[in-house]
């Protein structure tokens, strides 16, 4: 991997200081270029940003219950509904009974739409495909938890300044 710190690689004070200071100016780019690809995505497919990422969830967790949703989302449940109420009309999701609870009811994703969303990302994983061959399976490893410790920070972070409001 490239380094961006001292002569000393990092070791010094000034160094991890510089380091960290271009790995969170990493982090704010790739947000920022993250959220304009879905923004595009999005926009492809009539669907609004929150939509793509509602249907990323239920993707990843689904079947879910529209609570647990609205949680995962950051969202309010009523503000949750209106977001099911576009997936479901546009056929990427549907509302079912839940097994377990017959009152309860869970949103499942519809897969047979996700050839379209896999061709819009297909650049992006080609990409990310292509930077990771450049990398041994160690330093795969280490990124891979820098970004998942980093993704549950972000959590955190948004759950206390949902808790203040």
């Amino acid at each position: 991997m490239s380094s961006v710190v001292d002569g000393e690689g990092g070791r010094t004070p000034r160094g991890r200081k510089q380091a960290t200071a271009a790995v969170k100016q990493g982090l704010r780019e790739l947000s920022l270029q993250l959220g304009q690809l879905n923004r595009q995505v999005g926009s492809r497919l009539a669907l609004k940003d929150v939509d793509l990422d509602c249907l990323d969830l239920v993707n990843t967790h689904g079947p879910v219950g529209p609570s647990a949703l609205a949680r995962l989302a950051g969202v309010h449940p009523a503000t949750l509904t209106g977001i099911l109420d576009r997936l479901e009309r546009a056929g990427w999701v549907v509302r079912e009974r839940d097994p377990a609870d017959r009152r309860g009811t869970l949103v499942r994703a519809l897969r047979d739409r996700n050839g379209e969303l896999l061709e819009l990302f297909a650049g992006m994983s080609a990409s990310v495909e292509a930077i990771c061959a450049e990398h041994d399976p160690a330093e795969l490893a280490l990124l891979a938890e820098f970004l998942r410790r980093t993704a549950e920070a972000g959590r955190h972070a948004s759950a206390q300044l949902s808790e203040r409001s």
